[in-house]
């Protein structure tokens, strides 16, 4: 018999023990495999090894995530990609790799999906195939069911570290020069208005979280996202807000909009959304440029310039206004764009830092503050460059003001 097989036949038996009107603990599900395993003749003869991995991979499917509980745990992955139950990736140190496995059938993919939005209050089935969740430790994960998948149900799941990166590690591995560092942390101190861009896995989270270190514990933060997943340190004084969707069973959808309005009266010193998509852009400028200084957000977009049209195109989704005055808002609004970028070795690196200096003849202007020059490649493949000034910053007012001039 297969060793799948078996695991499945090992698997109903302890179904077949379980009175699934009672709910069992960890410790009583556990109990239940050993009592089912030491019944098993076979496994005497197994090693001791191997009747370890089957208590865990059975537990896993009975409590957790079935197969892909192991590699949820792998610090090393950083994505894990379902494409059906026969095709799984994951990306380790920046390079992909298909598995060598599957889930028995796309029943139990499916029973793993259910179990992953249960935990954070989310619907999918087929009248509502698209859903963002999350899973305990913080992971994003993105479901996508029948009919608008075609090939099965699709889930791509991206692990954040345990241990919140710090401007010391991205010093470390070069993603930042450290002059270009210390001018972010000043900026953060002074309550400049700072737009995170990039491309998808550029690191855009990862890079708010770590500017967020410089925010005073005084103040009073609250952050809004569509699925939970910056990881704020030291600030007590936090407010942490998520979407909601709607479903069939009457719970209205809460937007990203509503979340930024209802912010306004709580008081905040600064107001970070994770990212902007669509027409919530005009309330986070309106953030921006209500008094809220110090304000975060980020965007996808493949430059800094980039990201202004962007703005200009998901304002003018939720308002209809004169080009002219969605430029003169985001003008106002935004004080300085950081951009990031993946480059071909993989690795992560903040590419420009642009200050918004104003509307002129109707276009935005733009001082380039960094920018990153690429010089060659190492013997190992890595590139080699350096992110290096190019202008001042000449809004100096905040600065100023903090005493940080």
């Amino acid at each position: 018999m297969e060793y799948t097989e078996w695991k499945r036949e090992l698997r109903g038996k302890i179904q077949e023990r379980m009175d699934y009107r009672k709910d069992y603990t960890d410790e009583e599900v556990g109990d239940a495999i050993d009592e089912v395993m030491l019944a098993e003749e076979k496994l005497a003869l197994c090693p001791v090894v191997m009747r370890r991995r089957l208590k865990k991979e059975l537990f896993d499917s009975l409590r957790r995530l079935d197969i892909l509980q192991i590699f949820v745990e792998d610090r090393t992955v950083t994505e894990i990609m379902i494409n059906g139950k026969d095709h799984i990736f994951v990306e380790r140190e920046g390079r992909l790799q298909e598995l060598d496995m599957g889930f028995e059938s796309e029943e139990k993919l499916t029973d793993v999906i259910q179990q992953i939005v249960a935990g954070c209050n989310r619907v999918v089935n087929e009248a509502s195939p698209i859903v963002d969740a999350r899973l305990a430790g913080g992971s994003r994960v993105n479901i996508v069911m029948k009919p608008v998948a075609l090939n099965g149900p699709i889930v791509t799941i991206r692990r954040f570290p345990e241990k919140p990166i710090t401007m010391e590690y991205l010093l470390r591995y070069g993603s930042i020069s450290p002059e270009a560092a210390r001018f972010l942390e000043r900026l953060v101190k002074a309550k400049y208005n700072i737009f995170v861009s990039g491309g998808t896995g550029s690191g855009k989270t990862t890079f708010l979280n770590v500017l967020s270190q410089y925010i005073s514990p005084e103040e009073r933060v609250i952050t809004i996202e569509d699925s939970a997943e910056l990881q704020l340190q030291d600030l007590p004084n936090l407010v942490s807000l998520e979407t909601r969707n709607g479903n069939a069973e009457g719970c209205r959808e809460i937007t990203i909009r509503e979340l930024i309005r209802t912010s306004l009266r709580m008081r905040p010193d600064r107001i970070i959304t994770g990212e902007v998509r669509g027409a919530e852009a005009i309330d986070m400028l309106q953030c921006m440029n209500t008094g809220h200084d110090g304000s975060m957000s980020t965007g996808h977009a493949n430059s800094a310039r980039d990201m202004l049209f962007r703005l200009e195109n998901m304002v003018l989704m939720g308002m209809e206004l004169p080009l002219q005055a969605v430029r003169q808002q985001i003008a106002s609004g935004v004080d300085v764009i950081v951009h990031l970028g993946r480059l071909r070795d993989r690795s992560r690196k903040v590419l420009e830092i642009v200050e918004v200096t104003g509307c002129r003849e109707g276009d935005i202007c733009l001082n380039t503050l960094y920018a990153y020059e690429e010089t060659g490649e190492d013997g190992q493949g890595n590139i080699v460059g350096r992110l290096q000034e190019r202008g001042q910053l000449r809004n100096e007012e905040k600065l100023k003001a903090a005493g940080l001039s």
